[in-house]
């Protein structure tokens, strides 16, 4: 599954290959997709190449080998007949929770099925790994003790990766989120990430920076501009299946 960020990036630089014959710079990738740091180019490159749709090519400057496109794309490399520039056609709908120009990830509120439950939306997958897509869907309501919530807002979140295992939380666990948009300093946090990419970490504010950290050291600790991370809720509670 790919972000709209990198179906876009991927495919913008399929097309310059086709018509070039060599892949976009950085800056040419950062300004196609109204980036504001060549950061954010690198972070799709490397979850391209994670997923298998890229590959670098060693030993060569700018040296991009495009393996595959997604299904849901399809690209046309032919010349228009106008001005002789590539067409593009992609199919995708954005699926990121919302952040803070929105701040309505629109689920239903939670309700009391019972003197002993309360019934939480889910609103998809959350990557506790390599970003991906939070999805803005409820599919379904999971049943949790009242005990589990705090006052305000809450929905769940399904997890999807192993970096924050070391705290506790495994793949496949349901998270409960209580939905804000301040954290405090070691709170873990679901991380809206340039209004792209979605992750569940650990929130660590190193001055002027925010750092998201994993809890297993196979994962490094990213470290953003406070301009580039926007907090979506704070980790309250998690359920898992045996």
């Amino acid at each position: 599954m790919l972000t709209s960020k990198q179906k876009e990036l991927l495919l913008f630089i399929h097309e310059r290959m086709q018509a070039d014959g060599v892949p976009p710079s950085f800056d040419e990738m950062k300004d196609a997709l109204s980036l504001k740091s060549k950061s954010g180019i690198h972070r799709l490159i490397t979850a391209l190449v994670e997923r298998g749709f890229i590959r670098r090519l060693p030993h060569r400057a700018r040296a991009i080998e495009v393996l595959k496109l997604p299904e849901s794309a399809t690209v046309s490399a032919a010349a228009a007949t106008s001005g002789g520039e590539p067409q593009r056609r992609i199919g995708f709908q954005p699926s990121v929770i919302e952040g803070a120009k929105a701040r309505n990830i629109i689920a239903p509120p939670s309700h009391m099925l019972d003197s002993r439950t309360v019934s939480v939306p889910v609103m998809g997958r959350i990557a506790a790994g390599v970003p991906i897509s939070a999805i803005q869907n409820h599919t379904h309501d999971i049943a949790c003790p009242p005990d589990l919530l705090t006052n305000g807002e809450h929905f769940a979140l399904e997890v999807k990766g192993d970096s924050m295992i070391e705290a506790g939380i495994h793949d496949g666990d349901t998270v409960i989120i209580r939905r804000c948009d301040t954290a405090e300093n070691g709170d873990i946090v679901v991380a809206l990430v340039e209004q792209e990419e979605a992750t569940l970490k650990r929130l660590r504010k190193r001055g002027s920076t925010l750092a998201l950290e994993a809890a297993n050291p196979e994962f490094k600790t990213r470290i953003f501009g406070p301009d580039q991370v926007d907090i979506q809720g704070r980790l309250v509670g998690l359920i898992r299946r045996y």
